[in-house]
C-alpha cells in the first residue's frame, strides 16, 4: 500500500494558519492526501489529539461525509491504557493526592508553626500539587531544585525547602507511593518514545492541535514527527515572522509570553527551521492580511523598533481591518449588553457566532441578557457547581459548620429551594416566614432549639418543625477535631436531612437532575479518597471542601439556540465561527495575571528547567492570535469596573498603538473600528434607555387626607416629634397599619445599646441603697452593666466594648447623680404616663426614664440618651419629648403620683463627649407647649389637612432616613417640591 508521506530526511512538521478552522483543515486534508488510496488507508491512520471536545468536533466533521472509514482518533492520554503500559501502576487520583499533601503540610505546621499560619493548610498542599505535576511533566526531579544558585534567597529558599522536600516521597520509579497522573503520563511517553524509535508504527501517526507548551507532550510531539510516517500538526502558525524575528524567541526571559515561543522551541529541538514548516492543507486563511498586521503588533519586545520600519510600508491596512470592530464599554454591564445586541443581531441573521472569553463573570452577565430575547447561548464551560443549588446548599452547610448559627444563616438553610424538598414543603414556608417575622426579627440573633420550640408554644406541628431545626443547629454546631471521612460524612448527612424536611427520609431533592448528579460525583469522590486527608477541624474543613467544591462543573439541560456559543480559550481552538468576538480584553482578565508562586522566582525556574509564569500569558497570547484571524472580529472591553479604570490588555494596547503611529491610513482605521464598536454601545444603551412615551410622571411630593375616623386620637410623646417632622410616617403607621420590619441581621447598633443602657440605669437607679461610697457606686454600675450586656448582647466582643464606654463615662454620670440627689426624696423610674388634651380629646401618653421627686413638692424628669442629646433649642422647637412628659405631669397622668409641677427636664448625654442638656420649665414655658400641642391636635383634626412627608428636615439633617420614606417615593421629589393633597379613603 502506498505511504501518506514521501521519505524525509528532516521531521515531519506542518501548520494552519492563526484563524482557519483547525479541525476542518486536519479532516479536509487526511482525505485530499488519502484521495488515491483505498478506503482502509484511512483507517490506518492514528490520529492523537490533546482535548475531547477536539475528538468531538474531528468525528462530527468526519460523519458529515462522505461515507468512508475513520481514522483511529486517540487522545494523548489513552496512551496509557495501551496493553504494554499495563506493568505500569495506575495513577491516582489529583484530588488524594492534594489530601496527602495537605495532612503532610499540617504535620509540618504541627511542628514548625512560624512557617505559615493553619489556614493556609490547603492553598499550599494545593500549590505543590501544581508545582509537583509540573516536576512531573518536565522530568525535573528534586535534586535539580537543591542544586540551584540561592545565594542571595538563602533564607526564603530555605523555608520554602521545608515545604518542598514534602513532595520528594512521590517522585523516583522506585517511589513506594503509586505515581500521579502528571508522573505516570511521562513514564508512558517515554516507553512509547523508546518503542516507536527502535521499531517505528509502519501506518501514519500524526499528533495534531497541540502546541508543545507541557514537556512531555513535548517529548512526544518530537518522537511522532521524526517516525517514517509521522508527523505534526501545529495549530495557529505565524507565517509572516522574518527570520531575524524568530530568532529572538530563544530566550525565555523575554519571549516566554509572546504566542510562537513554544513553537520555536519545539523547531529547535527538532532542527527544524521556520521555513520548513508546510501547510497541512491548502485552505484559504480568512483574513491574511490582519494575520500580518497582528504578526507585526505582536513582536517580541526587543525588536518592537521594526514597526517603524515596516509599519508605515504596510499595504492594506483599511483591508486587514475591514471586519475588525474594537468596543470600549463605560462598565462590565455595558459590554455585556453590547455582546448580547452582537450575538441577538448573529442569530436573528442564522450566523455561527462565538464569544470567546476566560472571564466567567462576563459569560453569566451576557447569558442573562440575552434571556430577554428567550436566546439561550451553547456554553462549553457550564456552570460551576457551587452557583448551583445542590452547591449552594452543600457550601451553605460547610460554611456554617463549627460556627453559632446566626439568624441569617438558618433562614438562608431554611429558604433555600431544595429545603425541606421532600413532604410538606409547603407548611415548611408557612413556618419560616412566621420564625422569621415574629422570632428572628424580633430579638433571636442566635437561634438554639430550646428558644425555638419556646417559639412554637403549643402549635404541636411548629414544635416537631422546630426540633428538626434546634437538631440541625446542634449537629451544625459540632467544632471538634476529627478525621476528614467523618467531617464528609457528617455534610452529607446533614445536608440530606435538610433536603428531606421534618417529614421525610432519604434525601429530597437534593441529588436529582444534574446539578445533584455532578455534586454527588464531587462527594463521592471526597469519601473515597477521605482516608488521606488525615484528621482537621471544621475551619480546615471549609477551607478544603470548598476548594473541592469549586472542580465541579454542570452543563446547561436546555437545549441551547443553534449557532450562538460561548467558548473558553482552550475550547476556542477547535471551533469554526463566522463572527468571533474576542471580549474582556484587560490585563488581569485576558491575560489572566500569573498566580503568586510561593516557591521560586523567575530565575530560579528557569535554573531548574521549570516553566516560567509568562508561559500561561503566552498561551493566552496563542489563543487571542488565532481568534481574532478568524473572518469578523469583534474586540470588547470595559475601561472601568466596578473599583477603578482598567488597563487595556497589552494585545490590545500594541495594535492600537501600531495604528495610530504607523500611518494616517493606520489611524483611520483605528477610528474605524471604534466608531463600528460605538454603535453597538448605542444599541444596547438605547435597549435600557426608556422610551418617552414609556415613561412615567413622577410621583408628587405626598399629603394624604384620610378620614377624621380613621386618624389617631392618642400619640406617644415620640411621636409628636415624627408627627411634626413627618407627618407622612404616623399616617403609614398609625392609619395604614405598617410597620418597619426589624432587621434580619441583629447588630449591635446604637438603638440596641441605647437599649441596654437604659436598663442599666434604669436597675442603677432603683436598686440604690441608702448611703453608698463612690467607689461602691462605681462597682455596683458596672457590675450591673455587665449582667444586663449578657442579655442584651450575645457578642462578647461587644460586650467588652460596651462595658468599656460606659465606663469611661462613670465617674462623669456618678458626679452628675451626686449632684441630682442632693434635694431629691423619692425617684421613679420607668413610669406609664397618659393625659387628654385638646378638642377633640387627643392622647398623649408614653413612658418616662425616670422623675425625681424633690425636697420642695417639684419633680425633675430625666431622660437617657446613649448619642448627641437635643439642644434647648431642639427641645423648644420640635423634640418636645420631655416638656410633653412635663405637660402630663402636670395633667396629674402618672400614675398614683398625681397633679405635679415641674422644676425641670433634662436629657443626660452618655456618648463619647458626654453631656446634660437642662431646660427650667415655668408655667408660662408649659402653657405655650400645650397651645402648641392643641393647635398640632387641632391642625390634622381638619379633613383638609393633609399628612405630608418629610415636612420639617433641616440641613444639618443630612442623614434623616424616615421608615416610610420609600412608600413616599422620596427621589422622585425633593425637599423643595410642594406637598399635593389627596384624598383617600372614604
Amino acid at each position: 500500500m502506498p505511504a501518506m508521506f514521501d521519505p524525509a530526511t528532516t521531521p515531519r512538521v506542518f501548520a494552519q494558519a492563526p484563524g482557519v478552522d483547525f479541525p476542518r483543515a486536519v479532516v479536509e486534508g487526511l482525505r485530499a492526501r488519502l484521495a488515491d488510496q483505498p478506503p482502509e488507508a484511512m483507517a490506518r491512520v492514528t490520529l492523537f489529539v490533546n482535548t475531547m471536545r477536539m475528538k468531538r468536533r474531528l468525528s462530527q466533521l468526519f460523519d458529515e461525509g462522505p461515507a468512508a472509514l475513520l481514522p483511529r482518533i486517540r487522545l494523548v492520554t489513552d496512551l496509557g491504557h495501551d496493553a504494554a503500559m499495563a506493568d505500569l501502576p495506575p495513577a491516582v487520583s489529583p484530588l488524594r493526592r492534594r489530601l496527602e499533601l495537605a495532612a503532610l503540610v499540617a504535620q509540618l505546621l504541627d511542628s514548625q508553626p512560624d512557617l505559615a499560619p493553619r489556614h493556609a493548610i490547603y492553598p499550599l498542599a494545593d500549590s505543590l500539587a501544581d508545582l509537583m505535576d509540573e516536576m512531573q511533566g518536565e522530568g525535573v526531579a528534586p535534586e535539580a531544585l537543591r542544586n540551584i544558585d540561592v545565594s542571595h534567597h538563602s533564607a526564603y529558599w530555605a523555608r520554602s525547602m521545608a515545604f518542598v522536600t514534602l513532595v520528594e516521597r512521590f517522585f523516583g520509579r522506585n517511589s513506594d507511593e503509586p505515581p500521579d497522573l502528571e508522573a505516570r503520563q511521562r513514564r508512558v511517553i517515554e516507553r512509547i518514545s523508546d518503542l516507536w524509535t527502535k521499531a517505528p508504527p509502519k501506518d501514519p501517526v500524526i499528533i495534531a492541535g497541540s502546541t508543545g507548551s507541557r514537556g512531555a507532550t513535548a517529548m512526544l510531539m518530537e518522537t511522532i514527527a521524526r517516525l517514517p510516517q509521522g508527523a505534526v500538526i501545529l495549530p495557529g502558525y505565524d507565517e509572516h515572522m522574518r527570520p531575524e524575528t524568530w530568532d529572538r524567541l530563544d530566550d525565555a526571559l523575554t519571549a516566554e509570553d509572546h504566542p510562537q515561543f513554544r513553537f520555536h522551541r519545539l523547531l529547535t529541538r527538532l532542527g527544524c527551521a521556520p521555513g520548513e514548516v508546510a501547510r497541512w492543507h491548502d485552505v484559504e486563511t480568512p483574513a491574511p492580511r490582519r494575520n500580518a498586521l497582528l504578526s507585526l503588533a505582536l513582536r517580541p519586545a526587543p525588536v518592537t523598533d521594526q514597526w517603524q520600519e515596516e509599519g508605515p510600508a504596510f499595504a492594506d491596512v483599511a483591508g486587514a481591518t475591514r471586519d475588525l470592530t474594537l468596543i470600549e464599554a463605560r462598565s462590565p454591564r455595558e459590554e455585556a449588553a453590547s455582546i448580547a445586541m452582537i450575538l441577538r443581531d448573529a442569530a436573528e441573521r442564522g450566523r455561527d457566532a462565538a464569544l470567546i472569553t476566560p472571564d466567567r463573570t462576563l459569560t453569566r452577565q451576557v447569558t442573562a441578557a440575552l434571556d430577554r430575547w428567550g436566546i439561550i447561548p451553547d456554553d462549553s464551560a457550564g456552570r460551576p457547581l457551587p452557583l448551583t443549588a445542590p452547591g449552594r446548599l452543600l457550601r451553605h452547610v460547610a460554611e456554617m459548620s463549627g460556627k453559632a448559627l446566626t439568624g441569617v444563616d438558618l433562614l438562608t438553610l431554611l429558604k433555600h429551594p431544595l429545603t425541606h424538598s421532600g413532604a410538606g414543603r409547603n407548611d415548611h414556608l408557612r413556618m419560616a416566614r412566621d420564625l422569621e417575622l415574629t422570632a428572628l426579627r424580633g430579638g433571636m440573633p442566635f437561634p438554639n432549639g430550646a428558644d425555638l420550640v419556646a417559639w412554637a408554644k403549643d402549635d404541636t406541628q411548629k414544635q416537631d418543625w422546630a426540633r428538626w431545626i434546634g437538631e440541625l443547629i446542634t449537629d451544625l454546631a459540632a467544632s471538634d477535631t476529627r478525621p476528614l471521612a467523618d467531617h464528609v460524612a457528617s455534610l452529607i448527612a446533614i445536608t440530606e436531612r435538610i433536603a428531606a424536611g421534618a417529614l421525610a427520609d432519604g434525601s429530597g431533592g437534593l441529588w436529582d437532575r444534574e446539578a445533584g448528579r455532578e455534586a454527588r460525583r464531587i462527594l463521592s469522590e471526597l469519601e473515597r479518597e477521605a482516608e488521606h486527608g488525615g484528621d482537621m477541624n471544621a475551619s480546615e474543613f471549609r477551607d478544603l471542601f470548598s476548594a473541592v467544591l469549586n472542580t465541579g462543573t454542570v452543563r446547561n439541560p436546555d437545549a441551547p439556540y443553534p449557532g450562538i456559543r460561548i467558548w473558553g480559550t482552550l475550547e476556542a481552538r477547535v471551533g469554526g465561527a463566522d463572527l468571533v468576538i474576542l471580549a474582556g480584553l484587560n490585563e488581569g482578565t485576558w491575560p489572566e495575571r500569573p498566580k503568586p508562586d510561593p516557591w521560586m522566582n523567575r530565575e530560579m525556574r528557569l535554573k531548574a528547567g521549570l516553566l516560567l509564569p509568562e508561559r500561561r500569558i503566552g498561551l493566552s497570547a496563542h489563543d487571542f492570535q488565532q481568534g481574532i484571524g478568524a473572518t469578523e472580529v469583534v474586540l470588547t472591553r470595559a475601561t472601568r469596573d466596578d473599583e477603578a479604570e482598567t488597563v487595556p490588555s497589552r494585545w490590545i494596547n500594541r495594535l492600537t498603538n501600531l495604528l495610530a503611529g504607523m500611518s494616517e491610513e493606520g489611524a483611520d482605521a483605528l477610528e474605524a473600528m471604534r466608531t463600528r464598536g460605538a454603535r453597538w454601545i448605542d444599541h444596547a444603551r438605547d435597549m435600557d434607555r426608556p422610551q418617552p412615551d414609556h415613561l412615567a410622571d413622577p410621583a408628587p411630593r405626598p399629603a394624604p387626607k384620610p378620614p377624621l375616623a380613621a386618624r389617631p386620637q392618642e400619640l406617644s410623646f415620640t411621636q409628636i416629634r415624627t408627627l411634626i417632622r413627618d407627618p407622612f410616617a404616623i399616617y403609614a403607621g398609625k392609619i395604614l397599619g405598617l410597620r418597619p420590619l426589624d432587621p434580619l441581621h441583629q447588630s449591635p447598633d446604637a438603638p440596641l445599646r441605647g437599649t441596654a443602657i437604659h436598663k442599666v440605669l434604669d436597675r442603677f437607679v432603683r436598686e440604690r441603697p441608702g448611703h453608698e461610697p463612690r467607689d461602691d457606686a462605681r462597682q455596683r454600675l458596672l457590675s450591673i452593666a455587665a449582667e444586663v450586656f449578657e442579655d442584651y448582647a450575645p457578642w462578647p466582643a461587644t460586650r467588652v466594648l460596651w462595658l468599656e464606654k460606659l465606663a469611661r463615662v462613670a465617674d462623669w454620670f456618678l458626679d452628675g447623680e451626686e449632684r441630682r440627689q442632693a434635694d431629691v426624696i423619692g425617684t421613679r423610674t420607668e413610669i406609664r404616663g397618659k393625659a387628654h388634651f385638646g378638642t377633640p380629646a387627643f392622647a398623649l401618653k408614653g413612658t418616662a426614664d425616670r422623675i425625681d421627686i424633690l425636697s420642695n413638692g417639684y419633680v425633675a424628669i430625666y431622660d437617657y440618651k446613649t448619642g448627641k442629646p437635643p439642644t434647648d433649642k431642639q427641645q423648644l422647637a420640635y423634640d418636645k419629648q420631655l416638656l410633653l412628659e412635663a405637660l402630663v405631669a402636670r395633667a396629674g397622668g402618672f400614675e398614683d403620683l398625681g397633679r405635679l409641677e415641674v422644676d425641670r427636664v433634662s436629657y443626660i448625654g452618655l456618648g463619647a463627649s458626654p453631656e446634660e442638656s437642662v431646660v427650667h420649665v415655668d408655667p408660662e414655658l408649659l402653657a405655650r407647649i400645650r397651645a402648641e400641642l392643641e393647635t398640632i391636635i387641632s391642625d390634622f383634626a381638619d379633613r383638609d389637612r393633609g399628612y405630608p412627608s418629610r415636612r420639617v428636615v433641616f440641613r444639618s439633617d443630612a442623614k434623616f432616613d424616615g421608615d416610610f420614606d420609600h412608600l413616599a417615593r422620596y427621589g422622585e421629589w425633593d425637599q423643595s417640591d410642594p406637598a399635593s393633597p389627596e384624598e383617600v379613603g372614604e
